[in-house]
């Protein structure tokens, strides 16, 4: 009997290590985090060479402590040259889910919103992601959180492949905000000129990708993307 109690505490062994093995693979398939000077902690993704952050900013501070200013009367915010931040409708409440809008002015700013490590995508590397997806036709698609939970119908072919998890935070525009539901707009760090600068546009009724441009007041989400 000695013999097959032997094979039996043998075949116990391996399947012990077979499953701790097995938990430390899935441990090691668990999201990495980053933080931001507030403390926000944010899940990231990998999209083919690139590390994403799967969430929109929401500090209220540049990476060195300097405070941004809430700015929430329309006309001052249209007439700012400096970096300054808002809440949708300027309701706090919108923030956890949604992230902060910024004017283009916090994006320029060499002081760096995005935690030590990472930046703003400029316009090249917003091109790198959507090629890497399959294109303009495709990528909002493919970017877009599934359902209607946070997008109005249809939001049409929204799949999010790799988990970016693109919400649509609405935007701000002088004295008018544009709610959530409908489009998702986050800014790139190229400027097209002294007026304008590059952003990129999801909406909830195509499966399209849109680089294009607006007004360096307009209040946008950010997503950082990894150094």
């Amino acid at each position: 009997m000695r013999p097959l109690i032997v094979v039996c505490l043998l075949i116990v062994s391996f399947l012990v290590v077979t499953l701790a093995t097995n938990c430390k693979k899935d441990d090691s398939n668990d999201p990495e985090t980053v933080t931001d000077i507030d403390g926000n902690i944010y899940k990231t993704v990998t999209i083919g060479t690139q590390i994403w952050m799967k969430e929109n900013l929401r500090t209220s501070r540049y990476n060195n402590g300097d405070p941004i200013p809430e700015i929430t009367d329309g006309a001052q915010w249209m007439n700012l040259s400096s970096g300054a931040y808002c809440n949708y409708d300027n309701n706090a409440s919108y923030a956890d889910t949604y992230g902060l809008l910024y004017n283009w002015y916090v994006v320029k700013d060499a002081r760096n919103i995005c935690p030590a490590g990472w930046h703003i995508p400029e316009n090249d590397e917003w091109a790198t992601l959507i090629d890497f997806l399959g294109g303009e036709e495709v990528a909002g698609g493919k970017l877009k959180e599934k359902g209607t939970t946070h997008w109005n119908s249809p939001n049409t072919d929204a799949k999010d492949t790799y988990g970016f998890r693109a919400l649509p935070a609405g935007y701000r525009f002088g004295d008018s905000f544009y709610p959530p539901g409908y489009y998702a707009i986050w800014w790139s760090l190229t400027e097209k000129n002294n007026a304008d600068a590059w952003i990129i546009t999801l909406i909830n009724t195509t499966s399209k990708s849109y680089l294009e441009s607006s007004d360096k007041p307009s209040g946008l989400s950010i997503r950082c993307l990894k150094d």
